[in-house]
């Protein structure tokens, strides 16, 4: 299943506004958001699988399901096979993202799936320290990790994520999660690693009822002490859910392109983010995986604004929401929030001047 293109007409006014809006990514993944420039200089490093021709990528990205989605990510994983192709891909993602209006992104890492494929863990951190220090300082983008457990790679992935957060943990990880298919990977085998990640100070940020029920989301929250959920789809099916999610503040994270071309919803008119708003769940809009839903986080937005029926206003509210939600230093936060107060500011003036 190709990724159709699913920028509704309604919201081209609101383009100019998206696009310069100052924003924060919550729920985006390293590799995943490589762009087919990216993925193409790097298979022209390692020639095999995946096709360096755009048109040729364009056709490899085309998902049947999502377990099929997983078997592409995968390949594009075995492209990042030395520490330099870390560091590029690091480097060249935290550009495009500043090129968005990015002030501030939490990327969702997989290390595991590297060091299996033989880049030493000190070699990966190193890497990947060296280009977020050099993406702050070259694009004035703050960035932060998740380290995240490969679920279909059970137990002994998960041992791995653990020691590489306690024992080699790069000074930006701020957070712990579990990525990966959700069907025949329970959370519970997972909640010894979550508590000893969380006891260390990191924060919960599993995936959860993406392709699965309610249920999972409830595992997420009840026995990995999730502080946020990725994606979270289907606790639309569950009004206690809602309820428990919009009571405790536990903002979910949507991605609305993500979960079509993934088949996790069906269309975008039946996607529960309005169930989410109307519940009173906080909501963070989100692109996941990018380049491979060919999508971008200035379309997720207008996507979203023209589901939710907002106004400029409405989406400096998902922009200030993902803030709120991050596990940004206070001072990165704080300054975020006043930035997107003062863009809409000088945007109503400039209306109001006609």
């Amino acid at each position: 299943m190709s990724a159709p293109d699913l920028t509704p007409p309604s919201t081209l006014p609101f383009s100019a506004f998206v696009a310069g809006l100052p924003k924060a990514e919550l729920h985006v993944h390293h590799v995943g958001s490589a762009s087919a420039r990216i993925v193409g200089e790097l298979a022209e490093r390692h020639p095999g699988v995946v096709p360096s021709d755009p048109d040729e990528l364009r056709a490899f990205f085309a998902f049947r399901d999502f377990a099929h989605f997983v078997e592409v990510y995968l390949a594009v994983v075995d492209l990042v096979a030395t520490a330099e192709d870390v560091r590029l891909l690091t480097y060249e993602v935290a550009r495009e993202m500043a090129g968005q209006q990015l002030r501030y992104a939490e990327l969702t890492c997989t290390p595991y799936t590297s060091v299996v494929r033989g880049i030493p863990i000190e070699a990966w951190t190193e890497a990947v320290e060296d280009a977020r220090v050099a993406a702050e300082r070259d694009f004035g983008l703050v960035l932060r990790w998740i380290y995240d457990i490969p679920g279909e790679s059970g137990i002994p992935a998960a041992d791995a994520t653990l020691d590489f957060a306690l024992h080699h943990a790069p000074d930006a990880l701020v957070g712990f999660g579990l990525g990966g298919p959700e069907i025949g990977v329970s959370r519970p085998q997972f909640q010894p690693h979550f508590d000893a990640a969380r006891a260390a100070g990191l924060r919960s940020v599993p995936h959860a009822g993406e392709t699965t029920g309610p249920e999972t989301v409830w595992d997420a929250l009840r026995l990995l002490g999730a502080e946020r959920i990725g994606h979270g789809t289907s606790a639309a099916q569950d009004p206690a859910l809602l309820e428990h999610l919009a009571g405790s503040g536990v903002p979910l994270e949507v991605c609305p392109s993500s979960n079509i071309a993934t088949r996790a919803v069906a269309a975008l008119d039946e996607h529960p983010i309005v169930a989410f708003r109307d519940a009173g769940v906080t909501v963070t809009v989100n692109s996941d995986d990018p380049p491979m839903f060919g999508t971008t986080l200035n379309r997720e937005y207008e996507i979203a604004a023209d589901l939710l029926g907002l106004d400029e206003r409405g989406i400096a509210d998902l922009a200030r929401a993902a803030v709120t939600a991050s596990f940004a230093p206070e001072q990165v936060r704080s300054s975020l929030l006043a930035e997107i107060d003062a863009y809409v500011a000088a945007r109503a003036d400039r209306a109001d001047r006609g």
